[in-house]
């Protein structure tokens, strides 16, 4: 989706399905869904529209169905907004983003544990010289002979 028209178009299409399924589609088996994303094809013949629900597995089968449901409708306000001589086809995906940025965490906060444990066992002293590095000899004695 390069092309600037197209991206304008999947975002049009992203707002008026969300403001659909806000005020006019009063389906019971609708959750609290949140359109994420929409991805339309070069020709706009086909838009992937991509959804989250809040809830569990019951809720996620529920809106999965009223979605389906309500295909058509919202279908057919999508091209009566946009005005276009073919409107797009609608196809509802549920967006994993949240469950994989989850996982994502859990991992990241499993490390960061065992970083700290690992931390914790090195202890606090140096395993050589407090400073490695070598310095130039100096020499007091020279010092004070050329002050004489």
């Amino acid at each position: 989706m390069a092309n600037p028209r197209v991206r304008k178009i999947a975002d049009r299409i992203q707002v008026i399905v969300a403001e659909m399924l806000e005020r006019r589609i009063k389906d019971p088996r609708l959750g609290f869904v949140t359109i994420t994303d929409v991805r339309l094809t070069g020709d706009n013949q086909q838009a992937t529209v991509f959804y989250t629900v809040l809830g569990g597995e019951e809720e996620m089968a529920a809106t999965a169905a009223a979605l389906e449901s309500a295909k058509g409708v919202l279908r057919s306000e999508v091209a009566k907004q946009l005005g276009m001589r073919i409107s797009p086809t609608l196809t509802f995906i549920h967006d994993a983003l949240p469950e994989t940025a989850r996982a994502l965490d859990e991992v990241l906060a499993r490390a960061k544990a065992q970083d700290e444990a690992v931390a914790a066992a090195r202890g606090s002293t140096y395993a050589g010289e407090a400073d490695p590095y070598k310095k130039p000899h100096e020499d007091t004695d020279e010092a004070d002979d050329d002050e004489k």
